[in-house]
């Protein structure tokens, strides 16, 4: 990835580019679905999966800039996201799903 100089080669580079701007993309369509759609159900499906995805995508980009352990670290920290996501998804589906439930 990185040469002796310390710069990428250009296939790097352009890779790591294409992640992060997937990645944008991602979190760009998550927060329009999070406007749009209709109901809090809906809303939530498109917040977690594509900031989840989109997450993905911008840790894999930036990986081509870190070293061994602070890829190791990025990792770690997505999947502390994707865990947490998750599970406050859960939480609050099933809160608004009380809500529904009373009304």
């Amino acid at each position: 990835m990185i040469d002796s100089t310390g710069q990428l080669s250009t296939l790097s580079m352009v890779l790591s580019s294409l992640l992060l701007m997937v990645g944008l993309f991602f979190f760009i369509a998550g927060s329009i679905g999070m406007l749009r759609f209709p109901d809090s159900f809906s809303r939530l499906h498109a917040v977690t999966k594509a900031d989840s995805l989109g997450l993905g995508s911008i840790v894999a980009g930036l990986m081509f800039y870190g070293e061994l352990w602070q890829n190791l670290l990025l990792l770690l920290i997505w999947l502390l996201v994707l865990a947490s996501g998750s599970v406050s998804c859960q939480l609050l589906a099933r809160f608004a799903k009380a809500q529904q439930d009373k009304t």
